[in-house]
């Protein structure tokens, strides 16, 4: 069974940066995809972020680019590195991992994906 365990959240001031860490374990397959969503109460949630070693081998939201980077090191932990925050990315932000067929587009459409418990992120003007 996939498990998630998120950590690094916090609050921080507009300007400034968090790394976010998620340590998966349980997953045994050889394609991944992988990263982070976010909500915010009374809004849907937004994909953030995610890594894959198919194609494409990154994506990021819009509105992250150019500030965010995720990465993933070998023992299956996954990162969002956060600079230059704004009040805006303030929300929940969520690990998530796609179960094979592990691809970007499923991923992004969350049809099969395992969860962590969420982190809060706080970024105050």
């Amino acid at each position: 069974q996939v498990q998630l365990v998120e950590s690094g959240g916090g609050s921080v001031q507009a300007g400034g940066s968090l790394r976010l860490s998620c340590a998966v374990s349980g997953y045994t397959y050889r394609s991944f995809c992988m990263g982070w969503f976010r909500q915010v109460p009374g809004k849907e949630r937004e994909a953030v972020a995610a890594i894959s070693n198919g194609v494409p081998g990154t994506y990021y939201v819009d509105s992250v680019k150019g500030r965010f980077t995720v990465s993933q090191d070998e023992k299956n932990t996954v990162y969002l590195q956060m600079n230059s925050l704004k009040p805006e990315d303030t929300a929940m932000y969520y690990c998530a991992v796609a179960r094979p067929p592990s691809t970007m587009a499923r991923w992004l459409a969350s049809l099969d994906n395992a969860w962590g418990q969420g982190t809060q992120v706080t970024v105050s003007s």
